[in-house]
């Protein structure tokens, strides 16, 4: 073989028709700007909402924020229910659990039954829990007064903050003074039966 065989190829770059050599230019970095690096797609797909699971039930009182319950009592509030506590190992607390009310009313003394009803409700935000509504024995101070809060939170971010401390026996309820403190709720469109 020849030398000329062997021989590795120059690469050489080819003259425009004016006879000058083409380059091309490359831009040299501007400023790093992080903005050209935001995502502008939304997190979740259009039309579909979360579906709520597993809500926290409790009372307006405990929930020690404003709350707001749904105003459409019709298909976001419960009828009256039967509850009973069970006392669960390695808990402090008793679990609520509902309970067929034959059953109840056959194996449990009456004091032990809790009727009540539940409502969709929210703290700020959207933080969403079951809220229990008094449906028995209301002339009792404690539960007169929870269910005109329940009532007012339809409408109005309401607190009721109990006076057991001044040596009343019901809540004192108070409505957010500014309206708009907190954005309206996002209710899921799910019924409560649905839930």
């Amino acid at each position: 073989m020849s030398d000329e065989a062997t021989k590795k190829p120059e690469l050489k770059l080819v003259p425009e028709e004016n006879g000058e050599e083409a380059t091309t230019p490359i831009a040299k970095p501007g400023a790093f700007d992080l903005n050209k690096f935001k995502s502008k797609q939304k997190p979740t797909i259009a039309d579909v909402e979360t579906l709520q699971t597993v809500l926290p039930v409790h009372s307006l009182a405990q929930a020690k924020d404003f709350v707001r319950l749904h105003p459409n009592e019709e298909k976001y509030w419960s009828d009256e229910l039967c509850f009973v506590n069970v006392p669960t190992k390695g808990q402090t607390h008793h679990t609520l659990h509902l309970i067929d009310e034959e059953l109840a009313m056959r194996f449990l003394p009456s004091a032990r039954i809790i009727r009540m009803r539940l409502a969709l409700a929210t703290k700020p935000y959207d933080v969403f829990f079951l809220c229990q509504v008094p449906s028995q024995n209301l002339e009792n101070p404690w539960n007169k007064s929870n269910l005109r809060a329940c009532a007012q939170a339809q409408t109005k971010w309401t607190t009721a903050t109990s006076r057991k401390a001044e040596g009343v026996e019901d809540y004192k309820i108070d409505a957010a003074r500014n309206p708009k403190a907190f954005p309206d709720p996002k209710w899921p469109t799910q019924p409560l039966a649905g839930c």
